[in-house]
């Protein structure tokens, strides 16, 4: 496998994939082989189909999950062996179910930001709510991607390895500047423990558990949850505000708007602060 491995690894960096992408691929296709007890170059079709019988009736896993594991071994078998296979017949991706998110009402929201006891946690999950941003976009932003003048956070290289702009709105504004007064940050406006990096997404996340086992709300809470918030309250039906958030099109948000609670009206529906609904 360490061969294989290798020429699989190569083969995602000529291709620019993510490094989240690339671990997960490779863990995909060791855990793969680990369950034949042989190198996936011994292995074909017959073997992949017995594989996702077994991740869907013996390890119940749920579609996404097997979406991944299908999408490492499609990438191995059609990128790195270059087997001439027709790959959705040999491999086919299981249909995901589509649920409605629990979207947290902006009483929720606030009751939970009061919640986090970090000022630095605080201020970054406040940051994915007021601008919609994932947790590693958060926490990977710099002073100089605030532009005060504007009025627009520029992302770098967020999902899918592509720039974009955001909205600031003011009360944001306000919140990151003190956090900027008071530490002073250089390179990464949130600075992690290890000298140069930036806060890691672990770290906000526990904090995110922890202040969601404090304030009680009984709907899950994750960093996403309230990027979900930001989205419905404010730009599910505006197709150009959707992408200025990184949601692509109205389609991969409309989910959003399918909740049980009131669609905003459309005089509302222009760029806004969350913290104003």
């Amino acid at each position: 496998m360490t061969s294989l491995r290798q020429r699989m690894l190569e083969d995602m960096q000529i291709r620019n994939l993510a490094v989240n992408t690339q671990q997960a691929y490779v863990w995909q296709v060791s855990q793969f082989a680990r369950y034949f007890n042989q190198s996936p170059e011994l292995l074909g079709p017959e073997q992949i189909r017995a594989y996702q019988v077994y991740l869907t009736n013996e390890r119940k896993l749920a579609a996404s999950s097997i979406i991944i594991a299908i999408s490492a071994l499609r990438f191995l078998y059609k990128v790195t062996l270059k087997k001439h296979w027709s790959l959705d017949d040999i491999i086919p991706a299981p249909k995901v179910p589509q649920t409605l998110p629990v979207v947290l009402s902006p009483e929720e929201v606030v009751h939970f930001l009061e919640c986090v006891e970090s000022r630095k946690h605080r201020t970054i999950l406040t940051t994915c709510y007021a601008a919609g941003l994932r947790i590693s976009e958060s926490i990977a932003l710099t002073p100089s991607a605030i532009d005060s003048k504007r009025m627009v956070l520029r992302i770098e290289q967020g999902k899918g390895k592509k720039d974009r702009y955001v909205m600031l709105s003011p009360k944001l504004l306000e919140i990151l500047r003190s956090w900027w007064r008071v530490e002073r940050p250089q390179h990464w406006l949130f600075v992690g423990e290890r000298p140069g990096r930036h806060i890691t997404r672990n770290a906000v996340e526990q904090a995110c558990q922890e202040a969601h086992a404090a304030c009680q709300i009984p709907k899950p809470i994750t960093p996403h949850s309230l990027r979900q918030a930001s989205a419905y309250y404010t730009t599910f039906q505006s197709s150009f505000i959707l992408k200025t958030i990184g949601l692509g099109q109205v389609q991969s948000a409309a989910v959003y708007g399918r909740s049980a609670l009131l669609r905003p009206e459309p005089a509302q529906l222009a760029i806004v602060d969350p913290f104003d609904r």
